[in-house]
C-alpha cells in the first residue's frame, strides 16, 4: 500500500501523504517547489489542524465533567489516513474515530480531507460529519508552509502579503500559545510587510477576517511583482500568519474555523468561543485553494 499519492494538473503539481493525509509537495509547472520541505525549524509541511486549532489551555479538553489529555492542534496530523478515492487530479483520505481518538477526544467523527488539482490550483477541502447521536464540537485549521523566500536570491524583506478586502479589525496577542488581548494590526489596510520581527511574539492571529483571499508575493527591487501565490478560503472565519520566531525560510498562511483558547478560558468545549458544532448526522464543508 502507498504511503504517498501525486496530482497532477496543467500547472501545478502536489504530492499528499497518508501520515497526517498531508501535502508534502507543491509544485508549479515549471516543477519549483513552493512549499516549505520540513527541517530542523520546523518538521511539517502543511498539517491538518483537528479536532482542535491551537492549544488549550492546560493541554486539556473538558466535556460534560470529564477532561482529556489534547496536544496543540489536536491529534489528526499524526494519525493514519485511508485514501477512499484516488485518481489522476483528485484525492480523498479519511480518519474516523477510533478507540485511540475517543480516548482524547469523547465524540464519534468522519474527517474527510479533499484535494483537487485544475489548471494551476489545487483546492483542499475539510468534510468534518458527525454519525453519532448528539452534538459534536471541534475546531478545523489548515496550516500550509510556503518558501520564504519564495523566488530564490530575493530578501526575506522583500516579501509581503496583500488581502483582497481592507482589513479594520485588530488582531489577538499570543502567550504560551493561548490568545490573549486585541492589540492593533501590524499594517494599515491591505498590505503586510513581511520581516522576521513580525513573529518576533508568535503568530499573527486574525479573528473574523474580512478578507476571503490574499496573495503572497515575492517583489524585485523596484517593487514589481517577482513571484507570487494567491491563497483564498470558503467557511474558514479566522486566519493565522506564522513564521518560527528566532527565523525560519517559510511563512505559513492558515484559515481556520476556531482559534486557541483564551488565557483565562477553561471550561467545557461546547463553551470554547468560536468552537464549531455540528448535530447528530450533520456535516460541514471547510475549503482552502492556492492558486499559482
Amino acid at each position: 500500500m502507498t504511503d504517498r499519492f501525486a496530482l497532477k494538473a496543467e500547472g501545478v503539481s502536489a504530492v499528499v501523504k497518508a501520515e497526517g493525509a498531508e501535502l508534502v509537495s507543491l509544485k508549479d509547472a515549471g516543477g519549483d517547489e513552493l512549499l516549505w520541505q520540513a527541517g530542523p525549524e520546523w518538521p511539517r509541511h502543511a498539517p491538518v489542524l483537528f479536532p482542535v486549532v491551537g492549544r488549550l489551555s492546560g493541554d486539556t479538553l473538558r466535556h460534560d465533567g470529564q477532561s482529556y489529555a489534547m496536544g496543540q492542534h489536536g491529534f489528526a496530523r499524526d494519525r493514519l489516513f485511508e485514501a477512499v478515492e484516488i485518481g489522476d487530479d483528485r484525492l480523498v483520505m479519511r480518519l474516523r474515530d477510533d478507540a485511540q481518538s475517543r480516548a482524547v477526544y469523547p465524540f464519534p467523527f468522519i474527517l474527510d480531507l479533499i484535494y483537487a488539482v485544475a489548471g494551476a490550483s489545487l483546492s483542499v477541502t475539510t468534510r468534518v460529519t458527525n454519525p453519532g447521536e448528539t452534538k459534536l464540537a471541534c475546531g478545523v485549521g489548515a496550516h500550509p508552509g510556503f518558501r520564504w523566500p519564495l523566488a530564490n536570491g530575493v530578501a526575506k524583506e522583500r516579501h509581503r502579503i496583500v488581502f483582497d478586502t481592507q482589513e479594520t479589525g485588530s488582531a489577538l496577542g499570543v502567550e504560551a500559545g493561548l490568545l490573549s488581548a486585541p492589540k492593533p494590526l501590524p499594517f494599515d489596510g491591505r498590505v503586510l510587510p513581511l520581516s522576521e520581527t513580525l513573529f518576533e511574539r508568535d503568530a499573527l492571529v486574525m479573528p473574523n477576517v474580512a478578507s476571503r483571499s490574499v496573495s503572497y508575493d515575492a517583489l524585485t527591487e523596484a517593487g514589481d511583482v517577482l513571484r507570487s501565490l494567491a491563497v483564498s478560503w470558503e467557511g474558514f472565519g479566522d486566519l493565522g500568519i506564522w513564521s518560527k520566531p528566532g527565523g525560519a525560510p517559510f511563512v505559513c498562511i492558515e484559515p481556520w474555523y476556531s482559534m486557541a483558547s483564551p488565557v483565562d478560558f477553561d471550561g467545557d468545549i461546547f463553551d470554547k468561543p468560536g468552537i464549531l458544532v455540528l448535530d447528530a448526522g450533520d456535516s460541514r464543508e471547510l475549503t482552502w485553494r492556492v492558486a499559482l
